[in-house]
């Protein structure tokens, strides 16, 4: 099996936080935490991200930036990167996907997917 030069797994956890949470004032939050892995051949540097974050109204909410957390982490084949973060919502059910725009050690540009996840109140949905 032949491994791709570039690639980067994206595994996501979520939780709601109930703390900070105001249902009478429609503000769901959500901690969401991100394992990124280099299961490709070459080292890379995250450079930016673009969420795309909509809720149960179909509101949609889109964020670009630079790096995660503050960082912009450079993962060797085989490294991973895990940080945690958090987003409102309005509706007590959404979800959030996106990409990380990467740059390879030997100057390729590639973007790593986030696959689409759901962001819910436990028990709202079954």
């Amino acid at each position: 099996m032949s491994s791709l030069k570039y690639k980067i797994s994206v595994q996501v956890e979520t939780a709601y936080l109930e703390h900070q949470s105001s249902p009478s004032e429609h503000r769901y939050v959500f901690a969401y935490t991100i394992t990124l892995r280099n299961e490709g051949a070459v080292p890379a540097k995250l450079l930016t991200r673009h969420w795309i974050i909509t809720d149960a109204n179909g509101q949609v909410q889109e964020v670009h930036g630079d790096g995660v957390v503050g960082e912009q982490p450079h993962l060797h084949p085989g490294q991973g990167f895990r940080y945690s973060s958090a987003a409102a919502l309005e509706t007590p059910v959404g979800s959030m996907q996106g990409s990380y725009q990467m740059i390879a050690d030997d100057g390729a540009r590639f973007d790593a997917p986030i696959p689409v996840f759901r962001l819910a109140i436990p028990g709202l949905l079954h």
